[in-house]
């Protein structure tokens, strides 16, 4: 007899659906066929199966077995598609009868050998391919249920083992519908343990990190051991806005990928914060792999890429980032297909001047020649310097500063993320209809719209790209970088003062010889 079943497999953070096509004969000799570019851990699910029938108190049909994995050219990978094929065994060989529509059901979930179903990594982008194709009903592991809920047009049905699932297939015991705990989502701000008023002075630098902010611009910051880059690095997180539904969605769908999901939380409501190991490699900072998966710049989609000791990273993982910046997305080509990572991320760094760290600085004296601080500095690449908007010097603050004698409060997280969500909320009505959302995704051609310059502003614009001898890059990273600050003092116009401000954040790329 003939089944039929619905899985799906991931193809990047999509999916195609997977029909299970399983015909059961009667035959003397016990025989067993999986065809469709199955990969080793699908072809293992006849073992799982085999065991959870014998311990659930079913039994692996003795005949001929055929099982079609289609499209049969596509290569199938992981194990969510145990569930299905086990449930069209049954179906198959008669040992269940289903009385649910199974035209209307994706099913998903891995075996364990006593019939315990496990959870499966990429349920979200899964299930959302799946209503879109028309499917009303999911039946997967109770740990997925939560994750699969998100998605609107849908009812989900989270089974504990294969006997939950057969008994609701069948009629016999329904599975009551997991509700969606994310129904009622607010632009309530996450807590942090950490905030910006923990960091004595570095006033310089806490304008910088907000006009960053605000803006989505890449910043690199420069400074001696000590001096309090990491601090506000971690703080950086706490000064943005919170992420939108769609946002979450698109972010929790790549940690779904990855199975690096919780059950309790299965909406990341966060803007992410990645702080990757200077020993990473390429691989894993962009993504790829035998099987390609998402990496740290994917992992950072809608949040920020900390890349603390910038120097110090391979050469190679720093230059693979160019494309991540430019492009907003990564893709991973293969023999068989190219697969595409979203990764708009805000790029934040830190680095020391030179290789003992107090290069110019006036308190310590630096051990290193100059061809060292030259081959320190040559680390980093013209290209990648090029993608960064706004270089800052973080300075060791006086002991004043650090013991606060001044009475002085430093200002709050929430003090600055009100000023950013502001200027956000203009970028957002000016890039209304358009797909975009920041200045720093402006293209050349609206910038020529919105980053009209005065006689006056042209004139300092011309000199300023003589001095600081821009490529085309720089000087329309300079206007975008001077609409967010104009965007920050509730101005339609750019002035003298904010051109000024946005070309004193390229000055230090002279300072330091970069």
């Amino acid at each position: 007899m003939l089944c039929k079943t619905y899985s799906s497999a991931l193809f990047g953070i999509d999916s195609t659906i997977v029909t299970i096509e399983t015909d059961v004969r009667d035959g003397s000799v016990p025989t067993f066929y999986m065809v469709g570019l199955a990969d080793t851990a699908v072809k293992e699910s006849r073992e799982r199966i085999g065991s959870a029938y014998q311990n659930n108190g079913f039994r692996f049909p003795k005949g001929r077995v055929v099982i079609n994995l289609a499209p049969a050219d596509m290569k199938k990978e992981g194990a969510a598609f145990d569930l299905g094929i086990a449930v069209a065994i049954l179906a198959a060989s008669m040992q269940i009868y289903i009385k649910e529509d199974l035209d209307e059901y994706l099913i998903l979930g891995e075996l364990s050998l006593d019939g315990k179903l496990k959870g499966v990594r990429g349920v979200l982008p899964m299930v959302s391919s799946a209503v879109k194709m028309g499917y009303t009903k999911i039946l997967l592991p109770k740990e997925n249920a939560k994750e699969a809920a998100l998605v609107d047009g849908c009812e989900v049905y989270g089974a504990r083992d294969i006997n939950e699932a057969v008994n609701h297939l069948c009629g016999k015991k329904m599975i009551t519908a997991q509700e969606d705990d994310s129904k009622v989502f607010s632009r309530n701000y996450s807590k942090y343990d950490v905030d910006m008023s923990d960091v004595k002075g570095q006033e310089n630098v806490k304008r910088a990190m907000e006009i960053a902010a605000a803006g989505s611009h890449n910043m690199l910051m420069i400074g001696p051991p000590g001096s309090g880059k990491s601090m506000l690095a971690k703080r950086f997180p706490t000064i943005l806005p919170p992420m939108s539904k769609s946002e979450s969605l698109e972010v929790t769908k790549i940690y779904s990928v990855c199975g690096m999901l919780k059950e309790d939380t299965p909406l990341i409501s966060t803007r992410p914060f990645r702080s990757p190991h200077h020993s990473i490699s390429s691989a894993a900072l962009v993504g790829g792999g035998r099987i390609p998966r998402p990496g740290e710049a994917s992992l950072s989609h809608c949040g920020v890429l900390f890349l603390d000791e910038f120097a110090e990273f391979s050469k190679s993982a720093i230059e693979v980032l160019r494309q991540p910046i430019e492009d907003k997305e990564v893709s991973i080509s293969r023999v068989q297909a190219m697969i595409t990572y979203p990764s708009s991320f805000m790029l934040l760094a830190s680095m020391n001047p030179c290789p003992c760290g107090y290069y110019n600085d006036p308190n310590n004296q630096c051990k290193c020649s100059q061809s060292a601080v030259d081959r320190y500095m040559q680390k980093l690449s013209g290209p990648i310097l090029d993608r960064i908007d706004i270089f800052t010097h973080v300075t060791v603050e006086s002991y004043d500063k650090l013991t606060n004698k001044d009475d002085e409060k430093p200002e709050s997280s929430e003090s600055m993320r009100e000023r950013i969500n502001v200027a956000r909320d203009r970028q957002l009505h000016r890039f209304r209809n358009t797909g975009q959302h920041f200045n720093s995704q402006l293209t050349v051609t609206q910038i020529d719209d919105v980053c009209a310059l005065g006689e006056r502003e042209e004139k300092l614009m011309r000199n300023a790209f003589k001095r600081f001898n821009m490529s085309a890059r720089s000087y329309h990273r300079v206007l975008k970088l001077a609409r967010t600050i104009a965007d920050l003092d509730d101005s339609d116009n750019l002035s003298i003062t904010h051109l000024s401000e946005a070309l004193q954040y390229r000055s230090f790329e002279q300072r330091f010889k970069l």
